[in-house]
């Protein structure tokens, strides 16, 4: 759709569909604000996506104002388009940031060390919940935390590959909760945010502990303490829109 309102120059939204490094569609938001001296001064853009990371929308814009330098004073969003349609493969390659299970599953690397990071819904018999939680960690030699704040709640884990996975495995079959009639019922509001290789800047947790925060700053500090921020800052604040 177009607006054009007086002095502000014109916005408009485009969505396109763009053949991915999986073959799948990725479907980019585009949003462009042409001010009112365009082309001779660049426009705004931001980008969307609901199969990108932030970090990934944040390359593809940058990127994309780097080619509108290279137009500057002739009409330029069409080749904008043409060219993040011809490049977001390349793009996304280089991001470094890509974590996610898609990605990771597919380096078909069995050793190294893996972290896991889901959110949980709700927990209605917490303590029976978290003292599950804390033996599957236990037995599968797994650290890390498991974090409430609120009401989000998230589990942090790290360990063997072939762990993670087993964990998520009993995390999903297991009955490890009750429904709202007190039947013991199985994790169906689990998301995984992020699965993927522990990399040289990140810490070791050496235990599995349980805590409670009282402010999103004191979670953000216990990311950051292990080397997390990126992944804090990808993942976590979106939870609490």
């Amino acid at each position: 759709f177009l607006y054009f309102p007086e002095t502000h120059g014109i916005s408009f939204r485009i969505q396109i569909s763009v053949k991915e490094l999986l073959d799948t569609d990725v479907l980019l938001k585009l949003l462009f604000h042409l001010p009112v001296n365009y082309p001779s001064s660049l426009p705004d853009i931001s980008v969307s996506s609901d199969q990108l990371t932030r970090a990934q929308c944040m390359d593809v814009k940058d990127k994309l104002l780097e080619q509108a330098k290279q137009h500057l004073s002739e009409p330029m969003v069409h080749d904008l388009i043409l060219w993040v349609q011809q490049h977001l493969k390349d793009v996304i390659k280089q991001s470094a940031t890509v974590c996610n299970e898609k990605t990771a599953l597919s380096k078909g690397t069995e050793d190294g060390i893996w972290m896991l990071l889901l959110h949980l819904d709700h927990m209605r018999a917490k303590a029976k919940y978290v003292k599950t939680v804390e033996k599957w960690a236990s037995n599968l030699r797994l650290t890390g935390r498991l974090m409430f704040m609120g009401k989000i709640i998230l589990i942090l884990l790290q360990g063997d590959r072939s762990s993670i996975k087993e964990y998520l495995i009993l995390q999903k079959t297991s009955k490890v909760d009750v429904d709202s009639s007190g039947k013991k019922c199985k994790e169906k509001m689990m998301s995984v945010l992020c699965e993927t290789e522990i990399q040289s800047q990140h810490k070791r947790f050496q235990t599995f502990e349980i805590k409670e925060y009282s402010a999103l700053e004191e979670l953000q500090k216990e990311f950051e303490a292990a080397g997390l921020t990126t992944l804090f800052s990808e993942f976590v604040p979106p939870l609490f829109k």
